[in-house]
């Protein structure tokens, strides 16, 4: 179903037709770290070093596969926008209202549990980092406020440049980490090491969470290719296809090394030593900051407590613009009223229902650190085949200009991908009914 004159249109300026140039290319670069930024949370700091210390290397092929076979889906965001001026959004609009629909529900029943899974590990980083004790909820309120004011009150450019410095320390210092804890050697007995089933009940579940936000959510392609077409308007141009992939794949090939490297951290340090990640939040958070001070050295705990909080906050800031930001872009094209796609009222009425909401979702299930963890990225997961299938629909329709389309290499890749999510999904779901 095409939308006509109804749809909200929303296009940034098309740069021109003049020679690529090194500005241009630095003036694409952005949106790719904002999803470096949002992806290096939880899937990274919590999951992938849950799996490192419980399975050892044992789940490394899971964590290569999902982002090998995530990656075609995620550049389908800013291919897109960078193709037709025009946000992914737009485009499930142009393929039929129903994908619209498909899209808002699956935000609607997934982005509480989300923001509430990255409120709490940041307020337990945050705990931790201050050494000051309260109840993590009251923390997880008070970041939730902060975030929502500095996006209400439009700060958000400013704090972006500082956060990218700061994950890229973060990131400096996991891979100088996994270095030195390769040469001091595992912490375990890996020879003597019975490693957890993962054709398991309990395997597979942590299987299914592991790969759900790893490394970020397929939704985030739809947020993608809304900041691409941001900072089209920041820059006064809107980036080449070419410019457009080469940001994304910085960012998106960042995040896959750093979740191996957290991976091999936790194996490293805490596979088969009799130390386990506690269920406690605030526990957590102090053994997740030790796996760093064990190989780097006491000195290193200030440096990394606050470059793990701010690597969590900036996630945090981040997820917590992308929701109200799609939200108001989708509840204009479903009430018909396309001036509400800019509303800036509405985004900041968002910005204040989603956090509230979520709070409410965390005094609930908050108590239980990795069962709130593990509900959110399941529940991305099982909602990424759909999401996948809409993307590729998407850029083999008629709506992508065919010389923007994927190639043979990309179709193939997709199609694997689509195969993969949802054997693995299926593979969830009956286990849940079986047992």
């Amino acid at each position: 179903m095409t939308t006509g004159d109804s749809t909200p249109r929303r296009r940034a300026p098309h740069a021109s037709a003049a020679s690529p140039t090194a500005g241009r290319r630095l003036a694409a670069i952005g949106p790719g770290l904002l999803l470096a930024a949002a992806a290096i949370g939880v899937s990274h700091l919590v999951q992938a070093t849950r799996a490192g210390a419980d399975y050892g290397l044992g789940l490394l092929w899971a964590v290569l596969l999902v982002n090998l076979f995530k990656y075609p889906f995620l550049e389908y965001g800013p291919r897109f926008a960078a193709a037709t001026g025009r946000s992914m959004l737009d485009g499930y609009w142009q393929l039929s209202r129903h994908a619209v629909t498909i899209y808002f529900l699956f935000t609607l029943g997934t982005m509480f549990a989300i923001q509430a899974a990255l409120a709490l590990v940041t307020a337990n980083l945050a705990i931790a980092m201050t050494g000051l004790s309260g109840p993590p909820i009251l923390w997880a309120a008070g970041l939730l406020a902060v975030s929502a004011a500095i996006l209400y009150r439009g700060h958000y450019r400013v704090l972006d440049g500082a956060i990218k410095w700061i994950v890229a320390v973060l990131a400096v210092s996991t891979l100088v980490a996994v270095v030195a804890a390769l040469i001091h050697g595992p912490a375990g007995d890996w020879a003597t090491a019975t490693p957890k089933p993962v054709w398991s009940a309990g395997g597979i579940a942590f299987l299914i969470a592991l790969m759900g936000w790893m490394p970020i959510p397929i939704d985030a392609a739809a947020w993608h290719s809304l900041w691409t077409l941001e900072r089209a308007r920041q820059t006064g141009r809107l980036p080449t296809l070419a410019h457009a992939r080469l940001d994304f794949n910085i960012g998106y090939i960042g995040t896959c090394v750093l979740a191996i490297g957290f991976l091999a951290l936790g194996a490293l340090v805490m596979y088969a030593t009799g130390t386990l990640f506690s269920d406690s939040g605030a526990v957590f958070a102090e053994q997740l900051i030790g796996l760093y001070t064990d190989t780097l050295g006491t000195w290193a705990w200030p440096l990394i407590a606050a470059c793990a909080f701010t690597a969590m906050f900036s996630t945090l800031l981040t997820v917590l613009d992308a929701h109200p930001r799609v939200m108001r872009h989708m509840i204009a094209m479903l009430a018909y009223r396309p001036p509400l796609a800019d509303s800036v009222g509405l985004y900041r009425g968002l910005l204040v229902a989603v956090p509230t909401v979520s709070l409410g979702v965390l005094y609930l299930l908050g108590s239980r650190f990795t069962v709130m963890i593990d509900l959110a990225t399941s529940l991305s997961f099982l909602t990424a085949p759909v999401l996948a299938w809409l993307n590729y629909r998407l850029v083999m329709s008629r709506h992508l200009p065919e010389r923007a389309r994927p190639g043979a290499a990309m179709q193939w890749l997709s199609r694997a991908g689509l195969v993969f999510l949802s054997g693995f999904a299926v593979v969830y779901v009956g286990w849940r009914l079986v047992g």
